[in-house]
């Protein structure tokens, strides 16, 4: 079937049916002229064998080459294949040293694009005050959106397609590190109440423009002109339309332009983790839903900004998870269909220690959409921390198999390769989270310095990624952790001072960092106790290590069964199952292996 669908693709089937019709006409004009002309007998055999012989030999050029506005061209495909083809055959001569490296790229050894896949990049925002950036990314990303609901085509994740914005990259380069045949790029002119989106369809391959439109309206019509785009590229990729073709792909989220121009600005802002400025992200939504009550996405997004504001804001632990709840429960009353509110509550429900809850919800938001990335991520990192690491790492690179460049993901999986030593895949991971603006990649960044014998980079690494998650830990306290942590004998007891002097203080909510550091130095009993004890701003910071091999000794011991069933794991294991490593006992208690 799908050689068929590529013969019909390259035309190979109209070419061989006219030159049939063609080589008929010349053969019945050759047998009635040739007599009448006196003509050699023999003409009208040879114009026979002629149309025979040249029917393949069409059939071969069509498959080949196509007729375009601009003439004969290569067939797209095949320029695909052959530039993919050179790529590897560079990079295999780079490593070998008989050839100059390749130029770095985001993705793993190139392959052929499916002639179905496409990238869709940040438009630019060509608004007379160029102050729209938030509002350009955003129609960008809802026509991504709306393209990788569609089963029929491979769309490139969010923050790799975005990875090119303000680079000038060449086109080819993009197609080979996306993987992709087809690249939209775009701008956005927002004036007023006027908007125009102008948008192209290119082959990455050879830089060929298989379709450019431009589109102008009124901010009330912004996903009319959304759709209009989305339907244009599914006509021009041959993108079948599953189920009701007649059903929208861009939905109408809502019918108040200025409700989805701050929905777009709160989305930049959490898309970015920008943590200094939820607050701005928070007052946003909720102007939005002042305005358009029944706006479900802004109440999801809502949802999802107040679940990891207390990794940010430790004042807001107390009130979030009933403002969590709250916000989530009515997105998906209003759109049941919305995956996010239910990752949103999943992520509020670990960080609560609801972990059978947390795992129902995830579930159910996965169930809904399998491409949701944000989703996937945070299902992942729920797996690891309670002890499924096998298919948490599974679900890590499903979620950088949706998005090669997804920061948070990259983090994780380069973690968890530095945790078993394999520097030479973690480093790589780390460092390219780092590029795509992760900022709190040193906390993995450190791990390879550390291996590597680099102490002085790995307490700068460690500082760092403490600083960036240190939200209620005192002044210059990252900097003290960190020379406890990988300094002189002499710079451990200040930052064991540090820690009791915290603790002296009676603190209600303890910094996620301070566990961390402690794992760091090795102190297995306090961390267990501790969180036995305390509850944190993330436990996800220092959870996920827990199951790292360096804690293999400490999973067999009575105090970490006892820290488990605390924190509410083992109440998920007796739903689920036993963690990796683990079998349950007659008496319901949890033992280790060797392997544990």
């Amino acid at each position: 079937m799908r050689l068929i669908e590529e013969m019909q693709r390259r035309k190979v089937f109209k070419v061989g049916a006219a030159w049939l019709v063609i080589g008929w006409v010349l053969i019945q004009v050759a047998a009635t002229v040739a007599p009448e002309l006196k003509l050699p007998e023999w003409l009208p055999t040879m114009v026979t064998v002629l149309v025979g012989l040249g029917f393949p030999v069409a059939l071969v050029l069509a498959w080949f080459f196509d007729i375009t506005p601009d003439g004969v061209r290569r067939d797209p495909e095949d320029v695909a294949a052959a530039a993919s083809h050179a790529t590897t055959v560079v990079a295999s001569t780079s490593a070998s040293g008989s050839a100059a490296p390749a130029p770095a790229a985001p993705a793993a050894t190139p392959i052929a694009a499916p002639r179905k896949s496409i990238a869709v990049l940040a438009f630019a925002d060509l608004s007379p005050s160029h102050d729209q950036e938030y509002f350009s990314d955003g129609i960008a990303e809802e026509i991504l959106n709306a393209l990788v609901k569609l089963k029929d085509l491979k769309v490139a994740g969010r923050t790799s397609a975005f990875s090119f914005k303000g680079r000038n990259a060449d086109l080819r380069e993009i197609g080979r590190a996306l993987g992709v045949a087809h690249v939209l790029e775009g701008s956005v002119r927002k004036h007023g109440q006027k908007v125009r989106i102008t948008a192209q369809l290119i082959h990455a391959a050879d830089g060929y423009h298989l379709w450019s439109e431009s589109y102008d309206g009124e901010l009330t019509d912004i996903f009319e002109l959304q759709e209009h785009i989305a339907r244009a590229i599914t006509h021009e990729l041959d993108v079948i339309l599953h189920g009701d073709a007649a059903q929208r792909l861009v939905p109408v989220a809502t019918r108040d332009p200025e409700a989805y121009a701050l929905y777009l600005k709160a989305s930049d802002i959490f898309a970015r983790r920008d943590g200094r400025r939820f607050p701005d992200a928070i007052a946003c939504l909720q102007q939005a839903l002042r305005l358009d009550p029944a706006y479900a996405r802004a109440h999801a997004r809502l949802a999802s900004i107040r679940a990891i504001e207390p990794v940010y804001v430790p004042d807001a632990t107390d009130d979030a998870p009933e403002k969590v709840r709250q916000e989530a429960l009515r997105a998906s009353e209003l759109d049941p269909k919305l995956a996010e509110p239910y990752a949103a509550m999943g992520l509020n429900d670990a960080q609560q220690h609801r972990f059978v809850d947390s795992r129902q919800a995830m579930d159910h938001a996965l169930a809904l959409d399998p491409n949701d990335i944000t989703a996937v991520f945070w299902a992942a990192s729920i797996l690891i921390n309670t002890g499924y690491t096998a298919r948490g790492l599974a679900m890590l690179d499903r979620a950088l198999e949706i998005d090669p460049l997804y920061p948070n993901a990259l983090l994780w999986r380069g973690t968890q390769f530095a945790f078993v030593a394999d520097l030479d895949r973690a480093e790589p991971m780390l460092r390219r989270a780092a590029e795509v603006g992760l900022a709190h990649a040193p906390l993995g960044m450190h791990l390879v310095a550390a291996a590597r014998g680099q102490t002085d980079e790995a307490i700068a690494q460690l500082t760092e990624g403490l600083r960036v998650l240190g939200a209620g830990l005192p002044d210059g306290a990252p900097a003290i952790l960190a020379r406890g942590v990988y300094g002189a004998v002499r710079d451990r007891q200040p930052a064991l001072d540090l820690i009791d002097r915290f603790f002296a203080s009676q603190p209600r909510w303890m910094p996620s960092s301070i566990m961390y550091a402690l794992f760091q130095m090795g102190d297995m009993t306090r961390v267990l106790a501790l969180g036995r004890d305390f509850r944190t701003t993330n436990d996800a910071q220092y959870f996920h290590m827990i199951w790292s091999p360096a804690m293999r000794a400490a999973r067999a011991t009575p105090a970490f069964r006892d820290f488990t069933r605390a924190v509410g794991m083992t109440a998920l294991w007796d739903r689920y199952g036993p963690p990796d490593g683990a079998h349950r006992t007659a008496a319901g208690e949890y033992v280790f292996g060797q392997n544990g």
